[in-house]
């Protein structure tokens, strides 16, 4: 133990390590605490009180160890058990060894070694808090630290977003008008030059055309991607039922000679933006639709599964062209496609805009799906009851 608080000590700071005046300071207190308890052993003497000296001495070196340590404790103990012996152990003033010394000699180190064992323990755990102390103070200023660098990041972050969501906005606003002026000339140098274009300028003008209404269909859409996280939500109960039939009507009237097979289950109500939600299940149903296009008989499925307890999940299945699960982490992300122009139109936008809404109500999305073997996609949103929370 005391090997232990030595090298604690060795380990200490330069700032930390005993000056001769503190060394002095402590086995002077050594010192006079033997002085004192003698003294006090000898007036008691004196007054005609001969038993209690031996505690004087153990209170002496209590004090010694308690306040100066090991090494001014073993002075104290020489000290005093020489003292003992010379004033109060018969024959008096002499340092003789007898019995009676050995006795009050084996009951006195006995004590000291208790006390002695307590202090060092007293000590090293002084030591154990002092360094727990610090490293938990150092522990705190790092994470305060690493708090505010990370409070930094994420205001830069949201910074950069908000102005790159400012300029897509702005250059989606702007292009807009440049792109509609070539398709509204192409379609005039179209119709007032077909007679005496060849079949060749034909194909070059419907190319233009074909392109420059492709263009305006992804600035549209860049457009209703970047309003999302600018428009407020207005938030309340949404039957999901009523907008789920309402989407799929309107989207029956735009393709009245497939045939598709609708299978619209229970849904729940949850609570959104009604407007934010309808363009949610109108890219859903529009993507089920899509990419059944191949199939001689469509099947759409839309129902509700049991989600969490504080959720509603909603899913629109379809026997599809599906997916490789392996490349579905990129299905949500802004103008990816898992499938060629010419087969399948679009912007890649749809799936990232889903997202983008669902994530602004607080839900989660997710995907399944298997190559020519359909695709499910599943929508989780609050429940009505999170509205009084």
């Amino acid at each position: 133990m005391h090997s232990a608080i030595n090298s604690l000590a060795r380990k200490a700071p330069a700032g930390r390590r005993l000056s001769l005046k503190r060394v002095i300071y402590l086995y002077g207190l050594a010192v006079i605490s033997v002085a004192i308890a003698a003294g006090l052993g000898l007036l008691a003497e004196s007054s005609g009180i001969p038993r209690g000296q031996l505690s004087l001495f153990l209170l002496a070196f209590t004090i010694t160890v308690w306040y100066a340590g090991i090494g001014p404790g073993i002075l104290n103990f020489i000290l005093g058990s020489t003292a003992f012996n010379f004033f109060f152990t018969p024959p008096l003033r002499t340092l003789d060894f007898t019995y009676q010394d050995f006795a009050n000699y084996t009951v006195f180190l006995v004590f000291s070694l208790l006390i002695g064992w307590f202090t060092a323990v007293r000590k090293r755990m002084e030591v154990d808090l002092r360094y727990s102390h610090d490293k938990l103070e150092a522990e705190v200023k790092q994470r305060k630290m690493l708090n505010e660098e990370l409070e930094k990041r994420s205001r830069q972050l949201e910074a950069s977003n908000e102005e790159l969501e400012a300029f897509a906005y702005s250059v989606s606003h702007d292009l807009r008008a440049p792109v509609r002026h070539i398709t509204g000339f192409t379609e005039l140098l179209q119709k007032h030059a077909d007679s005496v274009l060849d079949n060749t300028s034909r194909r070059h003008i419907a190319t233009i055309l074909d392109s420059s209404k492709r263009m305006d269909n992804l600035i549209d859409d860049l457009l209703a991607f970047s309003r999302i996280s600018r428009t407020e939500t207005r938030n309340m109960t949404v039957g999901l039922q009523q907008l789920v039939e309402q989407v799929v009507s309107d989207t029956e009237h735009e393709i009245a000679k497939r045939n598709i097979t609708w299978r619209v289950g229970g849904l729940p109500a949850c609570y959104g933006d009604p407007a934010m939600l309808r363009l949610v299940f109108m890219n859903l149903i529009s993507n089920a639709v899509k990419f059944t296009r191949n199939r001689t008989r469509a099947e759409i499925e839309i129902g509700s599964l049991n989600g969490r307890e504080s959720e509603v999940v909603v899913f629109v299945k379809d026997n599809g062209v599906g997916f490789d699960m392996n490349y579905k982490d990129k299905l949500f992300g802004a103008f990816q496609r898992l499938h060629s122009q010419e087969a399948f139109e679009g912007t890649g936008i749809g799936l990232a805009t889903v997202q983008r809404v669902v994530h602004r109500h607080g839900g989660r999305v997710w995907a399944e799906g298997a190559v020519d073997n359909g695709a499910t996609f599943y929508v989780a949103l609050p429940k009505p009851r999170k509205a009084n929370q």
